[in-house]
């Protein structure tokens, strides 16, 4: 026995959700999520910060496109707002000055950068040690993220419009016959749909494999973050994100406390990525050198996934050649921020064959998306 529906949605990270949220308002839809609960990889391993001048010029106009629905979401999608005000300050040592430069003319018309000078940057974040700043610059469009209202508020956008989740059941067989897509999962449940969302994150290219297709080139990378104790004199509760625009290398606030991180991109397998002794051992490195903080105990660590293509762009879109299979992978460490949009246009893609005529006006395409490119 299977049980059917019009859509199956391969993965409950924030893709998966917002995606299976939209397909919803069309039709029947079941989500697979292989994990215990929604989200356990990398949707709740994020830094959380809109950020809306980073990625590919591609994704930025993806990322704007999101802004409006998490400032203004559906009635019951939160209650409290999931977009609040926090800045960004990126500095540079001696050395690295002409990569100001590079910023701000890589920053959009609508959020333009801010430069500042090092006294200020100090001043706005006094943690900074005065001889590591030699030039700064100040993102004021950055904000802080809830990630974990919108991935629950687009679970809870599914469930309302009928849609099933089912955890704990990984997909082990993938086929196609009489016009549906029929998967195996561990538990030995098998559900069919004549349309499959591949939103399995860094197993995507697993579940295309699976299902007979040749890989788009996902390559996972892992980052790793620590939470240590805060110092409200050195962190006030004000201070912008602070990024080393000369190694990527962060520090924020985090709930009281302070998230840090190299901004690491270590190739790795699909995994449940766990931090490594070195790594979080550089972290405090780089603390210690850049700022005034003495880390005597990390608190909390992690590591997480963010998987990209060689193009660092989302890939969404229908599999050429192979009915119903549609690829919603590769949003790297934009995920959250792309999530909105990249529902809508997973819907509008799906129902329409083409995408939503706002999001086209703004020069996105298909063919940009599509995952025919990745192969080329």
């Amino acid at each position: 026995m299977s049980e059917r529906s019009d859509f199956l949605i391969v993965g409950a990270g924030v893709s998966g959700a917002a995606a299976a949220a939209e397909l919803a308002l069309v039709g029947s839809s079941t989500m697979i999520e292989m994990e215990e609960r929604p989200g356990y990889h990398s949707s709740g391993r994020s830094a959380a910060l809109y950020t809306p001048n980073y990625g590919p010029a591609f994704v930025r106009t993806i990322i704007a496109a999101s802004a409006e629905f998490y400032r203004n979401a559906p009635a019951g999608f939160a209650d409290h707002p999931l977009l609040t005000p926090r800045q960004a300050m990126t500095f540079v040592p001696a050395g690295f000055e002409a990569k100001i430069e590079e910023f701000m003319a890589a920053a959009t018309a609508e959020t333009p950068l801010h430069e500042i000078s090092a006294d200020k940057a100090c001043e706005l974040a006094p943690l900074l040690r005065r001889e590591v700043v030699s030039r700064a610059v100040l993102d004021p469009h950055v904000m802080d993220m809830d990630a974990t209202a919108i991935h629950q508020g687009f679970q809870k956008l599914f469930k309302g419009r009928g849609g099933k989740l089912v955890t704990d059941s990984r997909v082990v067989g993938l086929e196609r016959a009489k016009g549906m897509w029929r998967a195996t999962t561990s538990i030995g449940a098998v559900f069919e749909a004549p349309i499959l969302i591949n939103a399995a994150g860094a197993w995507a290219d697993e579940v295309g494999q699976m299902a007979g297709l040749r890989p788009v080139g996902l390559q996972p990378m892992r980052r790793t973050a620590i939470i240590i104790a805060s110092d409200s004199a050195l962190a006030p509760s004000t201070m912008p994100a602070v990024d080393d625009g000369a190694t990527e290398a962060y520090v924020k606030l985090d709930a009281g406390r302070l998230m840090a991180s190299l901004g690491d991109a270590t190739p790795s397998p699909p995994c449940d990525a766990q931090p490594e002794d070195l790594d979080m051992a550089l972290i405090v490195d780089w603390l210690e050198r850049h700022t005034h903080l003495s880390v005597r105990r990390i608190e909390h660590s992690w590591a997480g996934l963010r998987s990209f293509v060689a193009d660092h762009c989302p890939v969404v879109g229908f599999e050429r050649g192979t009915e119903g299979f549609f690829w919603l992978a590769g949003q790297g460490g934009y995920g959250i921020m792309l999530a909105a949009a990249l529902g809508r246009v997973t819907r509008a893609l799906v129902t329409e064959g083409k995408l939503p005529a706002d999001l086209a006006a703004k020069g996105l395409s298909e063919a940009a998306l599509a995952p025919d490119r990745c192969r080329a």
